[in-house]
């Protein structure tokens, strides 16, 4: 096995780790590279089966190539597609020019929690990986947050030789993260691997 094959197989044990182990899971979708790796991974680890419902946080400020790849994408593989908008922020006039991290957190974050809230998900998978930024570093492959969705990184449990905890209170909230040990270099081969096909907004176009 090469690196890449190492990387997936882990991915693929974490996914099915995950669905023996846990309840209700949705995968967030953001459209971008990393979370469309795990749908292709998700994919390998059920035999060309998705067990989890696939959820896109849609903004209300997606650019028209984003949904038109994801509904186009989102058809073809039979996906049981969440699409949730804090539609109260956005009546009230929240928008990209208040600030990055006001918009964000009322169209993306208070939505996220809200749609894991609406459908009653025990946790969710999700595409982050550690070399993203500081805090990734702290993360466990199965992340617990509490009741109020917070994340104590002081009190995060071992996860060695692949021997995960994934016994939880009920009623916490756990965020799976099949991607934590790949690097961004890895997504982009493995998409190049196995021919991914990804959203044509990465790519440079000729005009």
């Amino acid at each position: 096995m090469d690196h890449l094959d190492e990387l997936e197989a882990e991915s693929i044990y974490i996914f099915r780790e995950a669905y023996k182990n846990l309840g209700k899971l949705g995968l967030l979708w953001s459209i971008g590279k990393d979370s469309t790796v795990l749908l292709w991974l998700v994919r390998k680890a059920f035999y060309g089966h998705t067990p989890f419902p696939f959820i896109h946080v849609d903004t209300s400020f997606e650019m028209p190539e984003v949904l038109e790849y994801r509904d186009r994408v989102a058809g073809e593989l039979g996906l049981d597609l969440i699409v949730y908008t804090n539609q109260d922020a956005v009546d009230q006039g929240m928008n990209p020019k208040l600030g990055r991290l006001m918009c964000c957190g009322a169209l993306k974050t208070v939505a996220l929690n809200q749609v894991v809230k609406k459908y009653g998900f025990d946790g969710l998978i999700v595409g982050v990986r550690q070399d993203e930024e500081g805090s990734r570093s702290k993360e466990r492959i199965f992340s617990e947050r509490n009741q109020q969705d917070k994340w104590d990184y002081t009190n995060q449990p071992p996860e060695l030789w692949d021997e995960f905890k994934t016994d939880f209170p009920k009623g916490n909230h756990i965020r799976v993260h099949p991607l934590l040990h790949w690097t961004e270099l890895d997504i982009w081969e493995y998409i190049q691997r196995e021919g991914i096909p990804i959203i044509d907004l990465y790519f440079a176009k000729d005009h």
